[in-house]
């Protein structure tokens, strides 16, 4: 499910603790672990097809995901992977899920995650793009 990819040294990530705990916790829909992964005082950032909007708290941001995420029929996890670039974690995620707010039938979501941590190895920064909801062609 999660692919390590490093994009630049070798060796263990800073922060990928964090990193895999973030995701795992996605993947699970635990978003009290998803929060764990976060320092007290992280920011996110996120550029959504509604426009740019930041949140503070790891509290706040677990419930930005649990809003996103959270409330499904149906949920899986298509493709995780965990990397560097230039000193900053890499994440990167593609969700498919079934919910009745967003309508009949199965969407798609994937975002791209830049993040910082801290000497403790939280998050402290997160930088998100996301594709929005996509719909599916027909699917069971």
């Amino acid at each position: 499910m999660m692919t390590p990819r490093s994009h630049g040294s070798a060796g263990v990530l800073p922060g990928s603790a964090a990193a895999e705990s973030l995701v795992e916790g996605l993947a699970a829909q635990d978003f009290a672990e998803l929060g764990g992964a976060f320092a007290a005082d992280a920011c996110l950032r996120a550029l959504l097809p509604a426009g740019l909007r930041e949140w503070a708290g790891a509290e706040a941001i677990a419930r930005v995901f649990a809003r996103w995420f959270g409330d499904t029929e149906d949920f899986e996890l298509i493709e995780a992977t965990v990397g560097e670039v230039g000193g900053r974690l890499h994440l990167h995620w593609r969700l498919r899920l079934r919910a009745e707010r967003l309508g009949a039938g199965w969407f798609t979501v994937e975002q791209q995650v830049y993040a910082d941590t801290d000497g403790s190895g939280r998050i402290v920064r997160l930088d998100l793009l996301c594709t929005g909801y996509r719909p599916e062609g027909d699917h069971d």
